[in-house]
């Protein structure tokens, strides 16, 4: 009786204890892979989602940026792949779906560096830089393909490759490519794989949309949610800078340089504030560099690696540049304006205070801002504390100015097809 009661006491302890990665059922080869990577004990996501997809079971799972969820797709499906013989020829068995190209090769790193005690090859594919070198790598057979929407679509178009053997499906970001205008695409690429597959979706939120898209592709999916909806991580603080709009560079300069801050990644709302405030910084003696759409992608990643190795002390992004990115422990990320989606604060901010490091938040904030705070304050439940810096106080009197009117010089007769468009083109390859 004292040895059962001591056996439940055991289990007990230990379902409270954190799981470790030999747990989840994942074979030697891949743990020694994580093990080199120094990873022993697997995040939420990755706990919950990995026995779920090893089961061969359709998962729709929540996870914000920075929580791991790549390789909680990844380290199974390597698994999964590893177990069935490959043919003499290779064909394409796993396709992982991202909506920008800094994901996709992120994604493509992380396949490569678990699967390097595994028999499996993978490749990338988007747009951007010359097909020829992606082409040739299908050809000469691959087991996973990481790809971008619009790219993968041409190659399709082109027959330089075949979808009619894909066991996994991978939608990561899924809400992102909707954002993106990717929709159409996503629908073009189901209709070329086969009906019998494993899907998986990821996305930051559970919305209308991402339902509506999971219920068309899913099949009786397992739900994985690892933390509640739009909230901030703790570990972030949270405040805010009330200034003129036309004082703002001046106050973002002054920070820097006075706090001496190093790996600041700051948001602007468009590609073209982004190249302004890139070049007052560099005339300012700060190292500073523009990641967006216009940008080639030779230049962005030239950008991100020179954040990463610290040659570039800021980088100046949008929103949909900036999704995805990958770096760790980033200290600031500062919201030169806020933006007019309010879920699009929590993915801005949470690229800070990862793997229980501090981070800070810190949103520059004009009169025409107001409404924009609200709305993030009421989504995110917390008041965010407000700061003025002397000699960059704002006017007292001053009132927010009325919404623009549609730019002439941008206007192509159907206004929402059009910007939506121009947003899907400027990442679909």
């Amino acid at each position: 009786m004292i040895i059962e009661d001591n056996n439940k006491i055991k289990s007990k302890i230990h379902a409270l204890l954190p799981m470790k990665f030999n747990e989840l059922g994942l074979m030697p080869s891949l743990l020694k892979a994580v093990n080199e990577k120094g990873y022993t004990d697997p995040s939420p996501i990755q706990e919950k989602a990995i026995p779920l997809i090893l089961k061969r079971k359709d998962v729709l799972a929540s996870a914000q940026t920075g929580t791991g969820k790549t390789a909680g797709f990844t380290l199974p499906l390597l698994q999964i792949l590893s177990k069935q013989p490959n043919s003499n020829h290779r064909k394409i068995r796993a396709l992982i779906l991202t909506p920008t190209r800094e994901l996709a090769a992120q994604i493509y790193d992380n396949v490569v560096e678990y699967s390097k005690y595994i028999e499996l090859r993978a490749s990338v594919v988007f747009g951007g830089v010359n097909q020829k070198p992606q082409v040739s790598k299908i050809r000469n057979g691959i087991d996973i393909l990481i790809a971008t929407p619009g790219r993968l679509l041409d190659l399709e178009n082109q027959r330089l490759l075949s979808l009619r053997n894909v066991e996994i499906l991978v939608l990561d970001e899924a809400d992102r490519m909707l954002d993106m205008g990717f929709q159409r695409d996503i629908n073009k690429i189901m209709n070329l794989l086969p009906s019998k597959r494993q899907n998986l979706l990821f996305s930051a939120t559970f919305s209308k949309e991402i339902k509506r898209l999971a219920k068309g592709i899913l099949n009786d999916p397992a739900l994985v949610e690892t933390s509640p909806q739009n909230t901030t991580v703790e570990a972030i603080v949270q405040y805010v800078y009330k200034v003129d709009k036309n004082k703002k560079s001046n106050l973002i300069i002054q920070l820097i340089k006075e706090g001496n801050w190093r790996q600041v990644l700051v948001f602007t709302r468009t590609k073209h504030g982004a190249n302004n405030l890139c070049k007052k910084m560099i005339n300012a003696n700060i190292s500073a560099a523009a990641i967006h759409g216009n940008k080639s992608q030779s230049a962005r990643t030239k950008a991100l690696a020179g954040f990463k190795d610290g040659s570039v002390e800021i980088l100046v992004a949008t929103d949909i540049a900036a999704r995805g990115l990958d770096i760790p422990l980033l200290p600031h990320v500062v919201n030169f304006e806020l933006p007019n989606i309010p879920e699009d604060y929590v993915h801005r901010i949470g690229r800070t205070g990862r793997a229980g490091a501090k981070g800070e938040a810190i949103s520059l904030v004009c009169i025409d801002e107001k409404q924009f705070l609200k709305d993030i304050e009421k989504l995110v439940n917390l008041k965010i504390p407000s700061k003025i810096k002397h000699g960059y106080e704002p006017d007292p009197n001053a009132v927010p100015e009325p919404p623009k009117q549609q730019n002439r010089n941008n206007f192509r007769g159907n206004k929402g097809r059009s910007n939506q468009n121009k947003k899907r083109n400027n990442y679909r390859k």
